[in-house]
């Protein structure tokens, strides 16, 4: 299927990921116009040619010129937006999103949502360690996955629709996944980990260490480096599953304590061996 033939494509929310889309985007052809709050990256994003068009507060003249939005916002912001300016959308218009948690956004969004607009949710699953449209690249949606979470009251047309955007944007894996599934992948693969790093990071503030540090510790931490508005946003969103998580881990963790407090060295090797394997799916 052919992407979105018409060319307005309205970002909103520009920082990290929605400066990538709009770099991609353009790059492609599309008009791209973009709404945030903040000037400076309205400003930044025209003078650096990352969109066409931006203006730093709603405006209806400006919404209703968009074929398709693509929503770079807090999950709490993104209900705001639709509740306060839904009204202000062409109909017909495509709306897709790139948030982190799905269950608590999805429904909300599609209950609320004008019959004549259709939301498509999807989340890239890239990202960096850096905020704002400054350090935008879409360099990071190459050989990353894409997953599209659709529910019973999405169109075929609009699923392959967003298919369809994250093969343009060039991610390397394009999946479909319920809310509920998305929302339990990503409890342990993204939130865990980031719980883990941030364990990492705060269990002693030797200062010194980064006087020694090799690889493994850089590697391991790398995602400690945090936006705290977003992610605890995120982690309480999605607390159920995440905790169920961190008990999992906790678990095998006391079991890996244990195996040494024993000298259970065969114990170790056995977890280290099923490690080892398991790793190798994601080489």
């Amino acid at each position: 299927m052919e992407w979105i033939s018409k060319s307005n494509i309205l970002i909103v929310g520009l920082g990290l990921m929605g400066g990538s889309y709009a770099r991609a985007l353009k790059r492609l052809g599309y008009h791209i116009m973009a709404i945030d709050s903040k000037q400076s990256s309205i400003d930044y994003a025209l003078e650096n040619g990352i969109i066409d068009r931006g203006i730093s507060e709603v405006k209806e003249e400006f919404v209703k010129d968009a074929d398709a939005v693509i929503f770079a916002l807090y999950p709490g912001v993104f209900k705001e937006w639709i509740r306060d300016y839904q009204k202000f959308l062409k109909p017909g218009a495509l709306i897709t999103d790139v948030t982190g948690v799905k269950s608590c956004v999805v429904y909300d969004i599609q209950e609320m949502l004008r019959g004549d607009v259709e939301y498509i949710a999807a989340h890239p699953m890239a990202g960096r360690e850096v905020y704002g449209v400054e350090n935008s690249d879409d360099s990071i949606f190459r050989n990353a996955n894409y997953i599209v979470t659709p529910t019973e009251k999405n169109t075929e047309t609009a699923i392959e629709w967003c298919k369809s955007l994250g093969k343009i944007l060039g991610f390397r894996k394009i999946s479909v996944l319920t809310p509920e599934e998305h929302d339990k992948m990503i409890g342990f693969l993204s939130q865990l980990t980031h719980v883990i790093a941030v364990a990492l990071m705060t269990c002693t503030d030797n200062q010194h260490l980064v006087d020694y540090t090799g690889d493994s510790f850089r590697d391991l931490t790398r995602i400690a480096r945090i936006n705290e508005n977003m992610w605890s946003e995120l982690f309480l969103l999605n607390k159920d599953i995440l905790i169920k998580e961190i008990d999992m881990f906790e678990k095998e963790l006391k079991e890996m304590r244990n195996m040494l407090a024993d000298d259970d060295i065969e114990g170790l090797k056995d977890k280290m061996r099923l490690s080892t394997k398991r790793r190798a799916y994601f080489d």
